[in-house]
């Protein structure tokens, strides 16, 4: 794929992380239920780990600044950057490389439970235990359950959705050639 490409491909999926994040969820001071995943996990099937850091760390940051749900923490923006970084790593597909269904499924849940687990029940738990000054143990108790319904939710998704534009991605981003994954 072409720099020009993955340039142009970047600013579609920061826009869209964007409106999803900040427009189509629901947030409350502990909890966000959002789609905004979609995006951030596309860019790291399509453009790889350095791409997909920056956009996710790019759309937390802006969406902050232009449209904010309360106070700009650098942390959260800190979290969603790695959050980029580590579905990157997992998720990313060369053009050349093949992937059966079953280790796409397996990459999923991996990186999922990595972002899940590590980053949005502990990580995002401190920063907002830094914010608000609730218990930290308080904080993760409530972000457990969501983390564990979004798991399956999340890995369900982005295997259809991946499967579904595959074909496009093809076609339009590498140049016509039929690979498949």
């Amino acid at each position: 794929m072409s720099k020009l490409k993955k340039i142009i491909l970047s600013g579609i999926l920061l826009a869209l992380l964007i409106v999803l994040n900040r427009f189509i969820s629901i947030k409350t001071p502990l909890l966000v239920i959002s789609f905004s995943f979609v995006p951030i996990m596309m860019s790291s099937i399509w453009l790889g780990p350095k791409y997909s850091t920056i956009i996710a760390a790019l759309g937390d940051f802006i969406g902050a600044i232009l449209f904010p749900f309360g106070t700009y923490f650098p942390g959260f923006t800190l979290s969603a950057g790695l959050s980029g970084l580590i579905y990157g790593v997992f998720l990313y597909k060369k053009q050349e490389e093949e992937v059966s269904n079953s280790k796409f499924i397996l990459k999923l849940i991996i990186s999922n439970v990595l972002v899940l687990g590590i980053i949005e029940i502990f990580v995002v738990s401190i920063w907002l235990n830094i914010m608000y000054g609730k218990a930290y143990l308080v904080v993760v108790s409530t972000r457990v359950l969501a983390q564990v319904i979004m798991l399956p939710i999340r890995v369900i998704t982005i295997f259809f959705l991946e499967k579904l534009t595959r074909p496009m991605v093809n076609k339009y981003l590498y140049d016509g050639e039929n690979n498949e994954y």
